[in-house]
């Protein structure tokens, strides 16, 4: 029950944040600012607290494994936006998506090793996702329609996995729960309404977010069953903030042309 009234009000918050961040300071932002565990962060607590450490650190290697997922999505999503809208684009990045899940649940990784392995897929997508640079500045402004929408299909398509997860058993709801929802809302309403080069800078901003993600579920693995549950999530909020502050720069690597 706390998992669900903390999705049906963080979901929302967070959309109507990421979106004025957006406003206030580009896509990128908006796209980087998702990226940190803000939700599957207090998830993965409210499990060590239901399930014990050694649940909580198994949910959190398999969010490490999601992180790597996600720069799948996110590549899929550039590739298929070159062509195609962005319903298409989400479809692709969603199959890339599963695609991925389904290559790490055949050869785990230890948490270490899985994180490496995350940090690599990230930079590697940051390279090779098309340019976002040539899109027009956001408004000052956006209609009000516009950003309450965001936040009715983000919360509707986190509702919709959140119920599907326990129909589909342990192995799926790990997958489901790492599912790029938010980056999905937030990249699809700025194609739609923008181009493709809107999205890749959500898109951009994603990728470079998910390093502190990864910090804090690395820390999370390893440490939880060692230093106990307020420790660990102690430490693992303060590694991803540290992290989160470093990767302004990741914004400024070299990107593939659109």
């Amino acid at each position: 029950m706390e998992i669900l009234v903390l999705k049906l009000t963080a979901t929302p918050l967070l959309i109507l944040a990421a979106s004025l961040a957006g406003q206030r300071w580009g896509e990128t932002i908006g796209g980087w600012f998702i990226g940190l565990p803000l939700t599957s962060g207090p998830v993965v607590f409210f499990l060590a607290l239901d399930q014990g450490a050694a649940f909580a650190a198994a949910a959190a290697a398999g969010a490490l494994a999601g992180a790597i997922a996600e720069a799948g999505f996110c590549l899929a999503y550039g590739a298929a936006a070159r062509r195609f809208c962005w319903l298409k684009a989400v479809l692709a990045g969603t199959a890339a998506f599963f695609a991925s899940c389904g290559a790490l649940k055949a050869a785990p990784l230890p948490p270490v090793p899985l994180a490496l392995l995350a940090g690599a897929a990230l930079l590697l997508a940051l390279r090779l996702l098309p340019a976002g640079s040539n899109a027009p500045p956001e408004a000052a402004l956006r209609p009000s329609r516009d950003i309450a929408a965001r936040m009715a299909t983000a919360t509707a398509l986190v509702l919709t996995l959140t119920e599907a997860a326990p129909l589909l058993g342990p192995r799926w709801s790990g997958l489901l729960a790492t599912y790029p929802a938010f980056a999905a809302v937030l990249a699809g309403f700025a194609h739609r309404r923008r181009g493709a080069a809107a999205a890749m800078r959500v898109l951009r901003g994603l990728l470079a977010g998910l390093f502190g993600f990864c910090g804090f579920f690395l820390v999370v693995a390893v440490g939880i069953e060692r230093a106990g549950i307020t420790a660990a999530f102690a430490a693992a909020v303060t590694a991803a903030l540290i992290i989160q502050g470093g990767t302004r720069w990741i914004l400024r690597l070299p990107r593939a042309n659109g």
